[in-house]
């Protein structure tokens, strides 16, 4: 079972009225975090991979939440993990289309 991570930075933004990334920079400045426009972008439009604790501090103070509020996890079944890796939904034990064999005439 893998673990599914949920970013809702951009949602807490929403909530307090915040839609502009652009917003947000003078907001992080005034706390002493120094990001530019594309880094707030990047933050608020993907998950990060990696987050600075001086970052999330100042975003927890921002939005008057905690950690908890920005990150969720969630368990990703196995058949969830399967398609992402073949790119084609998986089905319950039932049986899926049969790629079609070509044999020329005087081949058989």
């Amino acid at each position: 079972m893998t673990r599914k991570v949920e970013w809702n930075l951009r949602k807490l933004l929403a909530l307090h009225d915040i839609y502009k990334t652009t917003e947000l920079v003078p907001l992080l400045a005034s706390r002493g975090v120094k990001l530019s426009r594309e880094q707030v972008y990047r933050l608020v439009t993907s998950t990060p991979q990696r987050l600075n604790l001086e970052v999330l501090d100042a975003l927890c103070d921002i939005l008057d939440c905690t950690p908890n509020d920005l990150i969720s996890f969630s368990a990703a079944t196995a058949t969830a993990a399967k398609e992402a890796t073949t790119g084609r939904p998986v089905t319950d034990g039932a049986i899926g289309p049969v790629p079609a064999r070509i044999v020329r005439p005087n081949q058989q």
